[in-house]
């Protein structure tokens, strides 16, 4: 027998009677998690015995309480036994169906998931990015295929979710899904929200991170340097294709834009900032943040190259972007046309900006941080690597003043 199974007698001196008399209960105990059974009987809080958990003495009155408290103690081993031998899943729900005949509600977690996910849904570009949306529901498909894996169901009830399901279920995408460390750590974390909203309700007793450790790994950032990013800016391409993307990705490097807010930009986010000069005034689509950038030349050259393209004309686009699969795909073709050497993707454009073309040339990380749409200086730190040559330069004026 794996479960681990105890039963305790106690009173309610809480629910005193105006006889003076308290209710006895019966504390069932599976696995670590509770519950209490009335026994519909009564009894003087002076003639309890609590450690015995028994009515005190040896009297006839004392005999009759102790031998029905004993039976009622049996009748719940005899169910406890009968789940045993009939092979079905033990808990506290399944032995208080098997006493009463009667079947509880029986809370389960995938409903309550679908209906975070809905309600999150509904509140899309208000409360909610799209991205976040994609990994609540990504979320809970891996759930959904744990669930059938695992345990051969297509849903699970909440109460029965612990400690175990939460490490099985990392386990499950790490080995089985293949899933990254971080990626693993961050459907946890979601299906974490999830469980939150269920001991909310009441629907789970315990906690099941209560002594679960898993922790995100620092991320290894890459950027262009200046002689990568000077390389596919002026290669010559032959194939139109290419050369678009390639301009496309390099106005990110200029303007340091995620894929999914140059996609969306229109002629409108276009204006003329505080310096009398282009800017790009935006709301980043990820977190909803503002991000206001004055353009580069180099920015501002690509924008006026591609005004009157006709996709452009017609969507009210500021650029012809592709869709990020086809970006990502023709980004290899240029790497390697280009001798890059690093897996490039379009968002490693971001990072360049952040580090290469802005903080490698004296922009304050302030300013940085701002232009990225980030809401703390912290989170510009896991962008902005600063790199060998920035430390260099930085260190340059010591060296002249201690005679290096």
């Amino acid at each position: 027998m794996n479960k681990t199974f105890s039963l305790c007698f106690l009173i309610k001196r809480s629910k005193l009677t105006s006889r003076g008399l308290v209710p006895i209960y019966l504390r069932v105990t599976i696995d670590g998690r509770s519950t209490e059974l009335s026994t519909k009987r009564f009894i003087d809080p002076e003639k309890w015995n609590g450690k015995g958990q028994r009515h005190k003495g040896f009297s006839e009155e004392a005999k009759s309480f102790n031998c029905f408290l004993e039976t009622f103690k049996q009748s719940v081993y005899k169910a406890y036994n009968k789940l045993e031998l009939e092979s079905e899943e033990i808990s506290i729900i399944s032995l208080k169906e098997k006493l009463t005949g009667k079947k509880d509600k029986i809370m389960t977690i995938i409903p309550v998931f679908e209906e975070h996910n809905r309600r999150m849904k509904t509140l899309l570009g208000n409360e909610f990015a799209p991205l976040t949306l994609q990994r609540y529901e990504s979320a809970l498909k891996h759930i959904k295929s744990f669930l059938a894996f695992n345990y051969k169901k297509e849903d699970y009830p909440i109460e029965s979710i612990n400690h175990g399901f939460l490490a099985d279920f990392e386990f499950y995408l790490r080995s089985v899904r293949k899933c990254g460390n971080n990626s693993a750590v961050k459907y946890v974390k979601n299906f974490g929200k999830i469980l939150r909203i269920c001991i909310a309700n009441g629907w789970l007793t315990r906690d099941p991170f209560v002594n679960y450790k898993s922790k995100m790994k620092p991320v290894e950032r890459v950027f262009l340097s200046e002689d990568e990013l000077d390389k596919i800016a002026k290669k010559q391409f032959e194939i139109e294709r290419l050369a678009q993307v390639r301009d496309i990705f390099i106005f990110s490097c200029f303007t340091g834009l995620a894929f999914a807010d140059v996609y969306k930009l229109t002629k409108n986010n276009l204006c003329i900032g505080i310096d009398g000069k282009k800017w790009i005034f935006t709301m980043r689509q990820k977190t909803g943040t503002k991000s206001n950038i004055p353009l580069l030349p180099v920015a501002e050259a690509i924008i006026e190259k591609y005004k009157n393209e006709d996709f452009c004309q017609i969507k009210n686009k500021l650029l012809p972007v592709l869709s990020n699969q086809k970006m990502n795909a023709y980004l290899k073709e240029i790497a390697v046309l280009c001798g890059i050497k690093k897996e490039l993707t379009y968002h490693i454009a971001r990072h360049t900006f952040a580090t290469t073309v802005t903080l490698l040339n004296g922009v304050p990380i302030e300013s940085v941080s701002k232009m990225l749409g980030h809401s703390s200086i912290k989170m510009t730190q896991h962008y902005a690597k600063i790199t060998d040559t920035k430390v260099s330069r930085d260190m340059s004026g010591l060296c002249n003043k201690y005679g290096g």
